[in-house]
């Protein structure tokens, strides 16, 4: 039995190319990226020899796309909650050869049907595609987190989020390419699909193996009841719940897209079949342009601050895009050269591209998240849900997409209605979760307001409670931990600062915790250290500022007992959390710090904004090694290692 590669330390540098260098990742990528091709291959020539080359009386043409769409749907429906626990009970390597063996046969069956035209088999093997794909889906998301550690999900999802809508493209152009050929097109396509079958297979006999996630589980084959029960297990962690979600929205929003493109194409553009395939194309590019584009901006973590940037774009460039294609001309339809001859057509591309580059930054750091904070006991039931509710969705917006033409609404307006439903949900799932909102705010600060750079992040524990302590420099000090934190922290601040006018709204979303010294209001004083420990006894992250305030000349100032006082409050809950010593670099003389005669906000561009400043972090202390000048030593080491 293969072994599998151990995963690097999180702090291990490694970019998302280089994982398709590595035994652990590239097997699984090119099994993967083989399966959604050979997909696509078989649906798309299908459905061509149905609507074009053949005449059944049973099945018309302008039918045939929905009914070959809806066999292929319909096992993620009847199936996922079978195949999650399949995922959990057995190794997913094993599971993976076990679905490629199970692709082999069914191509068999499918040469069959394209060879002797034979409409009922190939629907078959649709439903067969299908329930080969549903197999699949919890496996290969549960995967990544097990091989790849929480630096590497956000690049490593990415990686294959743009390699299956490669492989989706590729597979439709390579189906209607093969079916196209004179006399021999079907049996090509059966060629093609059980050639790739063969090679996925194979491929997939590299990957190493994986030890099974609960070998004991008892399985439930009611699919309803078991679909129900692992819901509420999502639902007790409420960010995975809402980011499936957030994730099956975006299914409906692409659902749209997808499936109106050719008749944007036709009546809205006046373009060709041509023109379809090359919104297709763009389409695809830019999902997979913004998938790989996650890894850069968020510094290999996972960043769901990116999720309320992804969601801005889509409702803008989809809006746009309403009212790019509205005042077109009538015309006779155009080739694919005669289409991009004409400037406007050119804004048309370019919402297109954009819309769904910032889908494909919405969508990634979702599925990240789920994969990081699901338990590793039931992640791929939880995934398996996430299918069937991403399955609903895109049926849904099928549904409302086809009422909303027969109430005589254009391709274009529904474009509009879809941008403008989300800006809605949008806000819905950010009020509900305001994570995502206070991580975006986090990340613009550290990116665009300054350059921020982090040094020793691998300091910071990725599981269970600590307290960081950091220097105190400026405003938006809490800000700058905010963005460099994979996890959420939650601040000891001076109530002066906590009530800032411009300010005040963030730290309330953040549930920062407002401390006033004892002698000004003793029992605010020990409320704010009894939610402190309340917070570390949930195993979160507590930030203080031992300084007190801010520094009026940019050195560190006495540290105070406060954070003596935390820890003892900590000691008497029975914990005994690590201390991790900070220090923020090069924010002194910015415009949110104390200069001019101890002055903040007074000059818009002071040396600080939009340069290079940083953050060092120390390795933690025990709690029973940490004195004041002990830990402002430490500190202030840091400002200069």
């Amino acid at each position: 039995m293969q072994a599998i590669e151990p995963t690097p330390p999180a702090h291990t540098h490694t970019n998302q190319f280089s994982l398709l260098k590595q035994r652990r990742f590239a097997p699984f990528f090119w099994t993967q990226f083989l399966g959604a091709a050979n997909d696509n291959v078989f649906k798309f020539a299908f459905t061509v020899m149905v609507t074009y080359q053949l005449s059944v009386s049973w099945l018309p043409s302008a039918m045939a796309g929905l009914v070959i769409g809806a066999l292929f749907i319909l096992p993620f429906l009847l199936f996922s909650a079978t195949s999650g626990q399949l995922a959990d009970k057995y190794s997913k390597t094993d599971m993976m050869r076990f679905v490629k063996s199970l692709e082999i046969a069914i191509m068999l069956v499918a040469a069959l049907g394209f060879y002797a035209a034979n409409i009922p088999l190939l629907l078959l093997c649709t439903f067969l595609m299908g329930l080969h794909s549903t197999l699949f889906g919890p496996v290969k998301f549960a995967y990544l987190p097990q091989v790849l550690n929480d630096r590497e999900l956000t690049g490593g999802n990415g990686v294959v989020e743009m390699g299956t809508f490669v492989a989706i493209l590729m597979g439709n152009v390579a189906g209607g390419l093969l079916i196209a050929l004179p006399e021999v097109g079907p049996v090509s396509v059966a060629a093609a699909c059980l050639g790739l079958a063969l090679l996925g297979r194979g491929v997939a006999g590299l990957i190493p193996q994986t030890p099974a996630a609960v070998p004991d589980l008892r399985m439930n084959w009611n699919p309803v009841s078991e679909t129900w029960r692992n819901l509420r297990l999502a639902h007790e962690n409420l960010a995975v719940f809402r980011a499936l979600l957030g994730i099956s929205w975006m299914w409906f929003f692409g659902a749209v897209f997808l499936s109106q493109f050719p008749s944007l194409a036709r009546d809205v553009l006046h373009g060709d079949a041509q023109v379809a395939s090359l919104l297709l194309v763009v389409f695809s590019v830019g999902i997979g342009t913004g998938s790989l584009l996650c890894e850069v901006l968020s510094r290999q973590k996972v960043e769901i601050g990116l999720v309320p940037l992804g969601a801005i774009g889509m409702s803008v460039f989809s809006i746009d895009l309403y009212f790019a294609c509205r005042s077109l001309p009538a015309s006779e339809l155009m080739s694919i050269s005669a289409f991009l001859a004409k400037p406007a057509h050119w804004r048309v591309i370019a919402d297109l591209a954009l819309l769904s580059l910032f889908a494909g930054l919405y969508s990634v750091p979702m599925y990240a998240l789920i994969q990081q904070r699901s338990q590793a006991t039931h992640r791929a039931r939880i995934i398996a849900a996430n299918n069937i509710l991403n399955a609903l969705f895109m049926i849904a917006s099928s549904v409302i997409a086809g009422a909303l033409l027969s109430l005589g609404c254009t391709v274009a307006q529904i474009i509009l209605f879809t941008g403008i439903a989300n800006v809605m949900v949008a806000a819905y799932i950010f009020g509900l979760m305001p994570e995502y909102l206070i991580r975006f705010v986090a990340w613009v600060v550290a990116n665009v307001g300054y350059r921020f750079r982090v040094r020793g992040e691998e300091h910071i524990p990725q599981s269970g409670a600590a307290v960081l302590v950091c220097n105190h420099v400026s405003f938006v000090d809490a800000v700058l931990l905010m963005a460099a934190s994979p996890r959420p922290v939650y601040f000891l601040m001076d109530h002066r600062i906590f009530n800032w006018r411009t300010l005040a709204w963030f730290f309330r979303l953040a549930k920062a915790i407002p401390i006033a010294p004892r002698s000004e209001d003793a029992a605010a004083y020990d409320a704010a250290f009894a939610k402190a420990v309340a917070v570390l006894q949930e195993g979160d992250l507590v930030c203080i500022f031992p300084e007190g305030g801010l520094t009026k000349d940019g050195q560190v100032q006495p540290f105070k007992g406060g954070i003596m006082k935390l820890l003892e409050s900590a000691a008497g809950a029975g914990l005994s959390p690590p201390v991790v010593p900070m220090a923020l670099t090069n924010v002194w003389g910015s415009y949110f710090s104390r200069v001019e005669g101890g002055r903040a906000l007074a000059r818009p561009f002071r040396r600080g904004a939009f340069n290079a400043v940083g953050l060092h972090v120390g390795a933690p202390m025990p709690a029973a090694a940490v004195d004041p000048l002990t830990l402002q030593q430490r500190v202030t080491h840091l400002l200069t290692a």
